[in-house]
């Protein structure tokens, strides 16, 4: 009896452990890094992109918080996934600090 319990558990674990490590692997773990400022950025950059480059999306410039002071990041191309579209990162209040709110596809 032992021996069809264990043949029952491999029969029903093996396809949900195959299907957790494909899904580990699809998608590349991201650390994601939380960066609060003090103080408002400055108001953005006025940067028109360059001509289009077909596949990819547009990042637009902004403003990153380095070292206690906040450094303008140019703007620069993505390449596309398709079905999303990019949502550039930006910054948020929160309480009396301002948060960095990271681009992302959606």
């Amino acid at each position: 009896m032992t021996n069809t319990r264990a043949a029952f558990a491999a029969a029903v674990l093996a396809p949900a452990l195959v299907l957790s490590c494909a899904a580990l692997h699809s998608a590349p773990a991201q650390a994601q890094v939380i960066v609060v400022a003090p103080s408002a950025p400055p108001p953005p950059r006025v940067e028109p992109p360059p001509p289009m480059r077909a596949g990819y999306a547009w990042d637009p410039g902004h403003w990153r918080w380095d070292h206690g002071r906040y450094v303008w990041a140019a703007g620069h191309w993505r390449p596309v996934r398709a079905g999303y579209r990019w949502v550039p990162g930006h910054w948020a209040q929160r309480g009396p600090n301002w948060r960095w709110i990271e681009g992302h596809w959606a």
